[in-house]
């Protein structure tokens, strides 16, 4: 699952060093338009659906926040 998430995030910014980032939003690295993007392809990649309640800089903040998120939508499911 972590490099389904790394491939998605390195197509996205491949400029970003994702394995050392804890503050993707918190620091401006991702931008809302990067947001709208990944949620679409998360949504695609692991068959969940990121609701808006779900769009809180603490769930993106990190390569492992998004792991957390995503498991925690496959559990829901």
């Amino acid at each position: 699952m972590k490099d389904e998430l790394m491939e998605i995030l390195s197509e996205l910014r491949p400029d970003v060093e994702f394995e050392s980032e804890v503050k993707l939003i918190d620091d401006g690295v991702l931008d809302s338009f990067d947001i709208v993007s990944l949620v679409g392809e998360l949504n695609d990649a692991f068959d969940i659906e990121i609701n808006v309640e779900h769009l809180q800089p603490e769930n993106f903040n990190s390569v492992d926040a998004m792991l957390d998120l995503v498991k925690k939508l496959q559990e829901e499911e």
